[in-house]
């Protein structure tokens, strides 16, 4: 436990390059698409997942869809170790990560949380995921089993 405690501060003090590595166990996970490893605000990179207190239309009635999008990644994640590579560093500091499962090699997050339709690919960002999305939506799962506002149009004022 120390010594998690002292990568993270390690982490804190020195700025980390671009091709960093983070890595750890259990993160608290905020959203759909981000989550909290280390002191460090992670965001999976390309993919774009509703805030939890957005709602969806499912056969008329309105459903919490984004906090079943955060609890989709925190079942996902549940025990594991988290091993995410920075790619960028956002405007507040949070770092944008492709982020695995048990290590680099492991089920990959990014790609499974759009795969199963609980985010959306950001097309800005990279084209790796659009084939996911693609076949989530043709299966309707997640998201794409109900109508809902893409999760940056929901956020505009």
């Amino acid at each position: 436990m120390a010594r998690l405690f002292l990568i993270a501060i390690l982490l804190l003090l020195v700025q980390t390059p671009a091709w960093a590595e983070i890595a750890g166990k259990r993160p608290y996970v905020v959203d759909g698409d981000s989550f909290e490893l280390l002191g460090i605000r992670v965001r999976l990179f390309g993919v774009d997942a509703p805030d939890p207190d957005q709602t969806c239309s499912l056969n008329g009635a309105s459903w919490n869809c984004g906090l079943d999008a955060r609890w989709a990644l925190g079942d996902r994640i549940g025990l594991n170790w988290v091993v995410c590579i920075e790619r960028s560093r956002d405007p507040d500091g949070s770092v944008s990560a492709v982020c695995y499962l048990g290590g680099i090699g492991g089920p990959e997050l990014n790609g499974w949380i759009v795969a199963q339709g609980w985010a959306l690919a950001r097309r800005q960002e990279t084209q790796a995921y659009l084939a996911d999305e693609e076949a989530a939506r043709r299966a309707g799962r997640g998201l794409w089993r109900s109508q809902f506002v893409p999760p940056w149009e929901w956020r505009q004022p």
